[in-house]
């Protein structure tokens, strides 16, 4: 038998989904197995935020019985998909109950081993240890155990130090309490130190800074300063070096000179500000009228900072809009850009459809004003704006071709959607496909009953391969997955797309993690 001359098998992708079901919508749906529908969930999860079809209390539920059920069958992979979750995809709040919901399942069927990992692999910021504290105990009381104890002590170890202390040490499971509930061992001397000074601090003894924790020191001091005297810092040369050198956010600026941020006091802070803290306060640079020397520097990082910064591609399209000035237009254009940098560019022609239908005009996040038909604008804007040829096309209850050219930015494109009712997204497919060589559909997958075939992927041939994005992760598909040329993917960043140009080259696509 011939070991390499052998014909090679159609490429498959992890998201598996087959015909059974219907949508909410009452149109033909098609089953995920469990590792798929949480998988596609837990990339666009916010976590007590309810959807179109779904109520927040329900679409939790669902999260985690999906997770406990994969926690029994297959922690490994589970591991690997909360660390994925919660570094590369951005989903704090989501990792947090997964590791939690996980641990939980696992300690009811006396499963030991890894639980430990699970809890350690959603934490990355220091603020988190204390939200899981917090999660745990408002669903399963005061008895913490011992794996979700070690979890968070590994992570304490990674992430308390003097900065951090100075901005997240507050909530109901201040630093102070986690320490003392979990009895992490220091890492280093320094950090000894910091452990007793955050403990001292929670019952009201930290009158003395230990002199190790020179950040800390250097806090203390400008606190001391009398109310009247504190604006004075900022006509001193050496005003941004103290700030930095005592971790002074702009949020703690605001609270210690109790009374507004001037011109003065945002160019003294914004050298020390991180990629986010700019981004989110554009709007209040502006209204404080900061000189055009101090926002061509704050443009320049907006633009060279995005790789690092781990911002998702939306929070460029929200800071956008809430601007009034023209001045951040183009670097947040440029930012937005470079955001999108796993969109790979596609040789031959390819349709793209977003869904621009009723469901879609729903904020995925209360906090949010951006809507799931924004991120599919921007993400079927980005995939044509890189492809050698493009139809790009909205669809609902109608459709139309939406006009691209090359020298087109996104968020100019952006603004050319509109809002088009229904899902009837196997229509627009026979509508607009012409021989393309493949078909890219960002939608929610909420199909409409009736009409010539409710299947999109259906309206193309066999040897076409489809790509199903999926942004809101509910149940039921609107096609088959991880079948010969028939994939799905989801989330709201843009990893996503990495899988199509790996399955065109024949090649099976792993999960990402």
């Amino acid at each position: 038998m011939s070991k390499f001359n052998r014909t090679r098998l159609p490429a498959t992708s992890p998201v598996k989904a087959s015909r059974g079901g219907t949508t909410h919508e009452g149109g033909p749906g098609h089953a995920r197995d469990t590792k798929s529908e949480l998988f596609l969930l837990a990339v666009a999860n916010m976590v007590g935020e309810q959807t179109f079809y779904e109520a927040a209390n329900e679409r939790d539920a669902r999260f985690r019985t999906l997770v406990g059920e994969v926690a029994l069958t297959d922690s490994a992979w589970l591991t690997r998909m909360i660390g994925w979750l919660r570094n590369d995809a951005g989903m704090r709040t989501a990792s947090v109950v997964a590791a939690a919901e996980a641990v939980m399942a696992r300690l009811c069927a006396s499963l030991d081993g890894g639980n430990r990992q699970l809890i350690d692999a959603a934490l990355r910021r220091a603020d988190e240890p204390g939200e899981l504290l917090a999660y745990w105990t408002g669903r399963y009381g005061r008895g913490i155990p011992k794996p979700v104890k070690r979890g968070i002590g590994d992570a304490v170890r990674r992430l308390y130090d003097e900065r951090s202390l100075a901005k997240y040490d507050s909530g109901t499971f201040r630093f102070g309490d986690v320490l003392e509930l979990t009895h992490p061992k220091p890492a280093s001397a320094e950090q000894g130190d910091l452990f007793k000074h955050a403990i001292d601090r929670r019952h009201g003894r930290d009158e003395q800074v230990p002199a190790s924790l020179k950040v800390l020191r250097a806090r203390a001091e400008l606190l001391a300063l009398p109310v009247a005297e504190r604006r004075g810092l900022f006509s001193r040369p050496d005003a941004v070096e103290r700030l930095r050198a005592a971790g002074m956010t702009w949020e703690s600026v605001a609270g210690w000179l109790q009374g507004p941020l001037d011109a003065q006091v945002w160019e003294a802070l914004i050298p020390s500000m991180g990629y986010f803290a700019l981004l989110r306060n554009l709007r209040n640079f502006d209204a404080a009228g900061v000189s055009d020397e101090v926002a061509e520097r704050v443009a320049e990082r907006l633009v060279s900072g995005t790789a690092g910064s781990r911002v998702l591609p939306m929070r460029y399209l929200s800071a956008y809009r809430a601007v009034t000035s023209d001045r951040w237009a183009q670097p947040l254009s440029k930012a937005l850009d470079a955001s999108l940098a796993n969109v790979p560019s596609l040789g031959g022609r390819t349709l793209i459809l977003v869904d621009r239908s009723g469901s879609m005009f729903y904020s995925s996040s209360e906090r949010s004003q951006l809507t799931y038909a924004d991120t599919a604008a921007v993400f079927g804007t980005a995939l044509a704006l890189r492809a050698q040829k493009a139809d790009l096309v909205e669809f609902g209850s109608t459709h139309r071709r939406v006009e691209v050219g090359r020298g087109d930015s996104v968020l100019k494109t952006v603004a050319r959607f509109t809002s088009l009712g229904g899902t009837e997204t196997a229509a627009a497919v026979r509508a607009h496909y012409r021989r393309h060589d493949r078909v890219v559909i960002v939608t929610d997958e909420q199909v409409w009953p009736g009409g010539r075939g409710a299947d999109p992927t259906h309206q193309v041939p066999a040897k076409v391969p489809v790509y199903t994005w999926n942004l809101v992760g509910y149940r039921q598909g609107h096609g088959p997955s991880g079948t010969a040329n028939r994939h799905a993917f989801g989330g709201l960043s843009d990893q996503g797309f990495a899988m199509i140009p790996l399955l065109e080259r024949d090649r099976d696509a792993p999960w990402p993690f």
